[in-house]
């Protein structure tokens, strides 16, 4: 039965998905808005076909330019977050490399990152602040890389250049651009609670081999997804790049630990502050959970 499920989900998602690539190839020589709007349709359309179920607290801020910062799971995350507003996404240069993978992202306009080259991150740095200039929604995955889901890895700060440019970088984010961080925790398989142990079957890190999860997960049934999204914050608030990636960091740990926990969203939660092992100090607002880590 998960066979068939996930064969007949792969072809409905590729009928699906062909005759649109053109469409929004279309809409980025012509009309810009389109561009950025339409893979929001498209890919609340791929939830349902993948039996996705989001459910969101918070709303991502319209009208401003947003630097989106969130914490990384699985390539599922990609039409999850896409589902829930129009963005588009910063990601590793291997991305551009993958057979149709690439196409999909670069329709959507993906910022590539190389992080083996300094000279290549500063241009990838200007080209997210031009996106933030535009008005563009950004997601940034401050990971790094993705995690089994159980826990929030720690944030790099190198990856927040673009939001906290130094004072004599060439391009600017606009003076109205803010942060908001997305907390993003899989919840139920088929309406179950999934667990520790269950989680990182949805979670795709370390060397995992892409097409063989794609198909399992087709095969494994329907998810729940909960987000949350937090307060819009002027980017003008932090004094410097390490101070944004703090709070981000802060606030996307908390709410991945509230989640995993299952508790509400006014509780309070405590969590352990980690050691800055650079120095052998602790520092004053990255947060972590000694529960999750």
């Amino acid at each position: 039965m998960g066979r068939l499920r996930a064969t007949l989900i792969l072809a409905a998602f590729l009928a699906l998905t062909i005759p649109l690539m053109p469409v929004q190839a279309l809409f980025a020589r012509v009309r810009p808005s389109a561009a950025r709007r339409f893979p929001y349709w498209y890919h609340r359309q791929v939830c349902r076909l993948l039996g996705i179920r989001l459910h969101v607290e918070g709303a991502i801020t319209s009208g401003k330019p947003v630097l989106l910062v969130s914490n990384h799971t699985s390539w599922l995350d990609i039409p999850v977050l896409s589902a829930v507003a129009p963005v588009s996404f910063v990601a590793k240069r291997e991305v551009g490399s993958w057979p149709f993978v690439s196409s999909l992202a670069r329709l959507q306009r993906t910022v590539f990152v190389d992080r083996d080259r300094k000279s290549a991150a500063g241009q990838s740095a200007n080209e997210i602040a031009e996106r933030l200039g535009q008005g563009d929604t950004v997601v940034l995955f401050a990971e790094g890389t993705s995690s089994d889901g159980n826990r929030v890895l720690p944030f790099l700060t190198s990856l927040f250049g673009a939001a906290k440019p130094s004072a004599g970088s060439s391009v600017q984010p606009p003076l109205d651009a803010v942060v908001q961080t997305l907390s993003v925790v899989y919840t139920k398989l088929h309406g179950v609670p999934l667990g520790i142990a269950d989680r990182p079957h949805v979670g795709w890190y370390g060397d995992m081999e892409m097409k063989a999860h794609a198909w399992a997960l087709l095969q494994a049934g329907p998810l729940d997804v909960a987000i949350c999204i937090g307060p819009p914050i002027p980017l003008a608030d932090f004094a410097d790049r390490k101070a944004l990636a703090r709070h981000c960091e802060t606030e996307v740990r908390r709410n991945v630990v509230r989640m995993l926990r299952s508790a509400a969203p006014g509780e309070d939660i405590a969590v352990t502050v980690p050691l800055d092992t650079a120095v052998g100090r602790r520092l004053p607002a990255a947060a972590t959970s000694s529960n999750w880590r």
